[in-house]
């Protein structure tokens, strides 16, 4: 499921952010960093998916 992951982060990174933390707002700082451009959000994506493991990614 990683790979899944990092390669839904290179092609839609607000998806991949939206698979592992839901609509808060991590989601929408991905999007709207990646409408502005697709390299922040894409540098945005990388950085915080690396940065919370995905089995505690929803707890508060």
């Amino acid at each position: 499921m990683n790979y899944i992951r990092l390669l839904l982060v290179f092609l839609l990174p607000p998806v991949a952010v939206y698979m592992q933390f839901g609509l808060g707002h991590h989601f929408w700082l991905s999007l709207v960093l990646t409408l502005l451009g697709f390299v922040p959000g894409l540098v945005y994506s990388l950085y915080i998916m690396a940065s919370r493991p995905p089995g505690l990614s929803r707890l508060p």
